[in-house]
């Protein structure tokens, strides 16, 4: 079903800014992506339950590490209605602390979305990963 560009505009924000959450470390922005009650399927990196524990996984992970890159892009936004949905690709470049090695993953998110009186937020996803590739130190 079409989607009304707005709509699509503000997920499209919304996935836009849980990448900078992460990549600048900024973990009360992270958190306002998702919905206090949200389900967050990672496959074999992890599942969460809630805002708070992705957003302190994301933290106790991201901190210890130079610079990450999440890249959000090809986002398809559509609604059957009554349900808001998205899927998106992410390929991530995470470098170690102090630049020693690293690793670069790819996938996609399938996220669904709620309206909140904060705007929109992720209330489930799954990550599906399709390649991750360790880099060596230099």
């Amino acid at each position: 079903m079409t989607i009304d560009r707005d709509i699509r505009q503000d997920v499209a924000d919304l996935l836009v800014r849980y990448a900078a959450g992460i990549d600048q470390r900024d973990w009360e922005l992270l958190r306002s992506c998702f919905t206090d009650d949200c389900v967050a399927d990672y496959g074999h990196v992890g599942r969460w339950n809630g805002a708070d524990e992705i957003t302190a996984w994301m933290r106790a992970t991201h901190d210890p590490l130079g610079p990450t890159l999440h890249r959000i892009t090809n986002q398809a936004v559509a609604s059957d209605g009554g349900t808001v949905t998205a899927r998106s690709y992410v390929d991530v470049l995470v470098v170690g602390p102090n630049g020693a090695g690293g690793a670069q993953a790819a996938g996609y998110y399938d996220d669904v979305v709620v309206r909140t009186a904060d705007g929109w937020k992720i209330a489930r996803r799954r990550y599906t990963m399709v390649r991750m590739q360790a880099i060596e130190p230099g």
